[in-house]
């Protein structure tokens, strides 16, 4: 008995085990942080882009269901379509029911129905592949005027300029909307 009570109860890691753990998880996370920068950016990229696309869509719907013009237009302020071609910088959507002239502008007593402010973080763009578009209105009929005879395609690329995150929100001269990953139809 006297064997027994000599024998010591040693609890705790050794030295080897604790750098063995350490090398596994410095492993670990060496190969697992370049796929979860893939999957933020991505997840970004999509979120962007899908953001511009929902509202397009509502805006649509809005037309439809209100019987009103509805604009969507680049934005900085969120209050004036005044961001021109710089869609990054964030768009409004606005119920249009000034006169045919003043297409694209919001004027007194027009509401705002959405607002979509500047990406963050800065330095991804959002281009159109037309000069000067800012802005498309959909009619009642649900069809969208772009104020060209052309598809518009906005170009979304990420600061790095990488391919393989550009997305392209094609727009067709009636207002029809497509979205598509880099090297397919007009987002090449």
């Amino acid at each position: 008995m006297d064997g027994m009570l000599c024998k010591r109860l040693t609890t705790g890691f050794t030295l080897t085990e604790l750098i063995t753990v350490m090398a596994i998880a410095a492993i670990l996370i060496t190969i697992g942080t370049p796929g979860f920068k893939y999957v933020t950016t991505s997840n970004r990229i999509s979120s962007e882009i899908n953001g511009l696309l929902g509202d397009m869509q509502f805006a649509r719907s809005e037309a439809v269901k209100q019987g009103l013009y509805v604009t969507v237009c680049s934005s900085t302020d969120g209050a004036n379509c005044n961001g021109g071609a710089n869609w990054q910088n964030g768009w409004i959507v606005f119920l249009d029911s000034s006169t045919a002239g003043t297409r694209g502008v919001v004027d007194p007593g027009e509401a705002i129905m959405r607002t979509q402010p500047a990406f963050n973080p800065p330095g991804d763009t959002l281009v159109p592949d037309v000069p000067g578009f800012s802005f498309i209105t959909f009619n009642r009929e649900g069809y969208g005027s772009t104020g060209t005879a052309n598809t518009v395609t906005l170009k979304l690329e990420d600061s790095t300029g990488a391919p393989q995150w550009e997305r392209c929100l094609a727009i067709t001269p009636v207002g029809g909307l497509t979205m598509q990953k880099n090297g397919v139809g007009a987002c090449i």
